[in-house]
């Protein structure tokens, strides 16, 4: 399943919280059919650097599987501006599990996490900050999903700029096909519209300098000094085309995890949930309901 062939996901819920320290979240919630109970599993899912784009196949699949899923919009993503409340990646790591406090994920949690388990799952700058997160909390974790992280650094493979990118740039890197991605990337906008290309210039440059606070000049804080801690099972989805974080990648991170397994996937660059969106669905769904 691509981008381009995926069936309309079912519609989702959006709930804005504050947390504790102010910051103001929009968050996405799919239920699967017979809505959330105190038995259903749930997912804390993290997107990357582009943010939500469009429907989430992956999200719906995991609903559509019978896991609850809710999935924050990061400040500098949505209208609120509270982007100056984070300033680093313990901020981030706190941000999200102060979000999932005020979901209610962690209540009449017999082990830290919620009764029917609580999962994390990121994409890309998501699942660098999903991992911070479990090295901080493992106990609250039942299990975690990462897709394509950033937050490591290889030196044989460096990680290109993309924040010197132009759009047609960036769909070049992050997509095994870049005629999709520059479909999803843009939305389907007219930037022959001057209005149109300057709403999304300055979206992009607020969203650039949030994810900059984190991922520049390179993606390194130091996460495999802690990832001894991530002690929850793991699964690396990876998409074997990825030109931005290539899957040699995938090697270092399952050597730094004490319990972490690979699945590479054809036809799929970095933007893997948007390329092969059945094939992550598929993955995630064994590894969390295992």
């Amino acid at each position: 399943m691509t981008a381009t062939d995926t069936a309309p996901a079912p519609a989702f819920e959006e709930v804005v919280v504050t947390t504790r320290r102010g910051v103001t979240a929009p968050v996405r919630v799919y239920e699967p059919a017979g809505g959330i109970s105190g038995d259903t599993a749930t997912v804390l899912a993290l997107h990357g650097a582009g943010g939500w784009l469009g429907d989430e196949a992956v999200l719906a699949g995991l609903a559509a599987a019978g896991l609850g899923v809710v999935a924050p919009v990061w400040p500098a993503w949505s209208e609120h501006t509270d982007e100056d409340r984070l300033s680093d990646m313990q901020d981030f790591a706190l941000h999200g599990w102060d979000v999932a406090t005020e979901m209610g994920l962690l209540e009449g949690a017999g082990n830290g996490a919620a009764s029917g388990g609580l999962h994390l799952m990121g994409h890309s700058m998501g699942g660098m900050i999903a991992a911070e997160m479990a090295a901080l909390a493992p106990q609250s974790v039942a299990r975690m999903a990462l897709l394509c992280p950033a937050g490591m650094w290889l030196g044989d493979h460096p990680i290109p700029d993309i924040f010197a990118m132009l759009p047609y740039q960036l769909a070049e890197v992050l997509f095994a096909d870049p005629d999709v991605g520059e479909e999803v990337l843009t939305g389907g906008a007219d930037f022959s519209d001057n209005e149109t290309l300057t709403r999304f210039m300055v979206a992009r440059a607020r969203q650039q300098g949030m994810a900059g606070k984190i991922l520049f000049p390179i993606p390194n804080r130091r996460f495999s000094e802690r990832a001894y801690r991530v002690t929850v099972p793991t699964l690396l989805v990876w998409g074997r085309q990825d030109r931005l974080i290539p899957p040699a990648y995938a090697d270092a991170w399952q050597a730094a995890l004490p319990d972490a397994t690979v699945e590479l996937v054809d036809g799929a660059g970095h933007m893997l949930p948007y390329e092969q969106s059945a094939a992550v669905v598929a993955a995630v769904t064994t590894h969390l309901q295992g």
